[in-house]
Parts: C-alpha cells; structure tokens; sequence
C-alpha cells in the first residue's frame, strides 16, 4: 500500500473528524461519578462499527466498567497486529464557575476544540479511529490487522484492565501497542514516550473525638487534623525527599544510554516556570535535573486534606477526624504492594500506628527498550509528518502501561496529539484542531511502516 494516498483522503474528511470528537465530548462520561460510562461505550462501540471496524462490548460485572473492543483484520497481513490502547471515560468537571462554556459543549474556537475529553482521551481515540476508518474507504484494507482495547476507568485508577487482559488475553495478542495518548510541544514536536511512572494512591485517616466539637474544648480533647500534619512531616523533606525507610532500595539508577536521552530532550525551564507561575523547582533543581526528576524521580505529593470546616467564613470547630489523599509516583522496579508495607511500618514505628491507611489505587511502572523496532518505527512515522520529534524515556504521569507489557508481553509507546499545556484535568481543557489532523496522518503512516517491520 502506499501510505501517501490515505493521508490525502484524510485532508478531505477535517469536518468528520471534528463532528465525531464533538458527539463523544457531548457525552459524559465520569467515571469517578459513574455517570454517563454505559452510554458513552454504547457511543464509542457504534462510532466504531460506523468506520467499519468490528466491535463489541466486553464486561466483567456490575462494579467493572464495560471494555469496548474493537478489530479489523488485514487480508494482505493478517500476521502482524498494532493494538491502539485508549480510554473513553473523563475527570470530573469541576470546579464549574472555572469554565468558559459548558464542560461538554465540544465548542470550537479558532484552531482549538473545547471540553471535558477534547484532548484526554476522546481526542486521542478518534485520531486511530479516523486513520483506520481512511485506509478502509480508500484501499477495503488495512496495513495490518488493528485491535482497539478502549477502557472506561482509566481516570478512575483502571482498577479492572489487569482482569480484562487476563480474560482477554488471547483476543488481545498482539506485536505492540500505541499508548491512549502522547504530548506535543511549544514547538509541535511530538513526545514521543517509552514509559510510564507507577502510582500508589493512599487516604490516611486520623480519628480522635465520635464528632465535631466547639473549639473551646481545643485544651482537653486532642485534633486529630495536627496529629495527621505530625505524621506527614515524617514521610518527607522540604526538598521532596521520601523518609520512608526502604523506600529507595529497589530503585535502578539511569543507565549512561537513559542519561544521554535526557540530556537530547529539549525543555523550556523559564518557559514551564511561566506557565505555572512558580518561581523555582522543588529543591531549587537545574534545568537537567529537572528533566531527571520527571522521568525518574519519586514522589510524596500531598493531594488534598479534609478536617474541620472550610467554608466561608469563621466557624470555631475541632474537628473529630482528619483525612488526607496522598499520591506516590513509581519507578521501574517498585513494588507497590512491598511498599504499602513499608508505609504501615514507618506510621507503627514512629509512633502513629492508630492512622488508618486505605489503599485507592496501587500500580507499578512500565518502561519499554529503546532498541525495540516498534520504537524506531514510531519516530520514523513521526519525523514523517512533523518533521521532528522528542524521545522521552518515562511519562512523568501514570497509567496502566504495566498491565499490557506484563500480561500481554509486548512493547507500549506513546505517541499523540495532547498540546503539552492543554489544560488536560482542568476547566476549559481543549485540544488543537490541527493536531488532530496530523496526529491522524502520523497514525496512517505508522500502521503502514509498522506492517513491514
């Protein structure tokens, strides 16, 4: 096949595109509310069977979202499969008052489409399914045969993607798999991403009095919301470094290949500081190490905190409990489980063995090889369409990479279409039309390259 052909139907389906992105971002679908998730993978199934692409929707039980899988089998290469792994669930909108339109209006301004998903991961998802929705019109045929696994709880800790790969496993083979998503630069350069960080997501809770209480009794009855803020002091130091002890010990430092990768990889320190409005780094880091921290670099980071009151207003309360949210990035190597243990017994150890630890989310880090052939074939699809791109060695967020090198035992990478500031999570998230269309022709140029690798 010649990759040139589907790339110039694609140039004359824009407004298709567009329309589809904007009838899937008009869906909710929280899955932190469960609201909308049913309905939008009915959505994304019958957006899929409208391109031509077999599916069906794959379920586990009433707590588990439904799967929506999807394939097409190449007739002249039915030996090689590329498997596309994306997500149509989204985070919660709020806070509401922060948007300029409605979360989910898909509204478009100028070169930019808005609302919840433009970007993470509707966005995305409708880039591979245009690709191969071209291929299919223009030739009745793809490079290779194609799988879509498109979950619906990624924003909600991806909880039941291991079982699905697990049940699924011989219906989801394949040689390699594209990532849900992939950032794009100041400068359009495609990031291209080997990895991604581990996660463990815990809630600590402290609880002293049976309720609330006037603040009076401040002098006799302990605050549960002071012995929390006694605790964390012990797990982290003002420069971000985690006291648990053993916390570091299974860490693999960077090989002289990783540090060479990072030294290459352009990054904007005044640029990002600017667009965060920070003034310096986490113990005042340079521009490389920086760069370091956020491919290999462990985290403490408190998410959110809920005592007391904290409304308008004074209201003199002592609270009865005290809970905080408490995310820890992973590296390669890391067993979350091994971890959590090692939590419990710093908290024993240090005197606060009455907090309770209640685990959210507990996933460990995929890393894929630089010298793999699927790697070569994505920059070489990439420096295609946009002329240039970065090799990044680890996402410095999460997902559930490890899951799919694990079971499935194939490479993952990550390539898209995310502006690198696209206020992904956030009120008036959006995504670049044009972006869009390039990414769907770098996706048409990678399944052809990958079908001869």
């Amino acid at each position: 096949m010649n990759s040139e052909k589907p790339i110039k139907f694609i140039d004359k389906n824009k407004n298709s595109l567009l329309k589809d992105l904007q009838t899937l971002i008009h869906q909710p679908s929280i899955s932190a509310k469960n609201e909308g998730i049913k309905e939008c993978s009915v959505l994304v199934s019958k957006m899929l069977k409208k391109s031509g692409i077999k599916s069906e929707i794959l379920r586990l039980g009433k707590n588990a979202a439904p799967l929506v899988y999807g394939e097409v089998k190449s007739k002249n290469n039915p030996n090689t499969t590329l498997l596309f792994y994306n997500h149509y669930d989204v985070q919660p909108v709020e806070p509401l008052e922060l948007w300029d339109d409605p979360p989910f209006s898909g509204k478009i301004i100028g070169n930019k489409i808005f609302g919840r998903g433009a970007s993470d991961d509707k966005g995305e998802l409708i880039t591979r399914i245009k690709a191969v929705e071209s291929y299919l019109k223009t030739y009745g045929d793809v490079p290779c045969n194609v799988k879509f696994v498109i979950e619906g709880e990624e924003e909600n800790g991806s909880e039941n993607i291991g079982t699905y790969l697990k049940k699924y496993k011989k219906k989801f083979s394949c040689d390699g798999v594209v990532w849900e998503f992939g950032y794009v630069d100041q400068k359009n350069r495609p990031i291209i991403g080997l990895g991604m960080k581990g996660l463990l997501y815990v809630e600590l809770t402290a609880k002293e009095s049976v309720r609330d209480v006037h603040s009076s009794f401040a002098v006799i009855i302990k605050n549960p919301a002071w012995r929390l803020i006694q605790a964390l002091n012990t797990m982290r130091d003002e420069n971000g470094k985690i006291l648990i002890k053993g916390w570091y010990d299974d860490i693999k430092p960077l090989t002289k290949n990783d540090i060479k990768l990072i030294q290459k990889e352009p990054f904007d320190a005044d640029g990002f500081k600017k667009e965060y409005g920070v003034k310096n780094f986490v113990g005042n880091k340079n521009s490389l190490d920086a760069k370091k921290a956020l491919v290999s670099g462990v985290t403490c980071n408190i998410a959110g905190i809920d005592s007391g009151y904290t409304g308008d207003g004074a209201k003199t309360v002592l609270p009865g409990s005290a809970k905080v949210k408490i995310d820890f990035r992973l590296v390669p190597n890391m067993d979350p489980k091994k971890l959590i243990k090692l939590l419990e017994k710093h908290l024993r150890v240090n005197g606060f063995g009455d907090i309770t630890i209640n685990v959210l989310n507990a996933e460990a880090a995929a890393r894929t090889n630089p010298n793999e052939k699927i790697v070569n074939t994505v920059c070489e699809s990439t420096k295609k369409i946009f002329g240039d791109y970065v090799l990044n060695i680890s996402n410095a967020g999460t997902g559930p990479m490890h899951a799919f090198t694990n079971i499935l035992s194939v490479p993952c990478i990550s390539v898209g279409a995310s502006y690198i500031f696209c206020r992904m999570h956030s009120p008036n998230e959006f995504a670049k039309i044009d972006l869009l269309h390039k990414t769907t022709k770098n996706i048409c140029v990678l399944l052809e390259k990958f079908s001869r690798s």
